[in-house]
């Protein structure tokens, strides 16, 4: 079964903060003031957030300039901290940090709400068939858009 957006991570934005931190540092990377920001306002953000949507709540500091804000979500997606959902132009939080996973999202086309799904059985399949035309799969999203329980009800 299936589970939901955020299941695996961390109650508290502190603790989330910290687990991202020792994360980036397993995988030869920093958290800088900047991207630890930008990642805050995703694991505090109601659902996918638009980069301009984030650089609108960064405030006046000097190093809030789109491409800033680019290369700290670039840098998220590498670490596997947030996932681009691409038919929104936009960006969420994982919920899965340590699990190296394809991300797979359920999108709701009235609410606009995006949930991450757990969805072993899929993409051990997925990786199966990509595996066996000698791909080697860097990362894969998924996107299935309908009507989630509370709009189809």
């Amino acid at each position: 079964m299936a589970q939901a957006h955020l299941a695996c991570a961390p109650d508290s934005l502190a603790d989330s903060l910290k687990e991202a931190e020792t994360l980036c540092s397993q995988r030869g990377g920093k958290l800088t003031p900047l991207r630890r920001k930008v990642l805050t306002l995703l694991l505090e953000s109601e659902g996918p957030a638009k980069a301009y949507d984030l650089l609108e709540h960064l405030g006046d500091d000097g190093a809030a300039k789109p491409p800033s804000v680019y290369r700290s979500l670039d840098f998220l997606l590498e670490m596997g901290l947030a996932h681009k959902i691409e038919s929104l132009n936009a960006y969420v939080a994982c919920g899965h940090w340590k699990h190296g996973h394809a991300a797979v999202f359920l999108i709701c086309d009235k609410c606009g709400m995006a949930g991450e799904l757990h969805a072993h059985d899929s993409v051990k399949k997925l990786t199966q068939e990509v595996e066996s035309v000698n791909f080697q799969m860097r990362s894969a999203v998924i996107e299935i858009r309908g009507l989630c329980e509370a709009c189809a009800g």
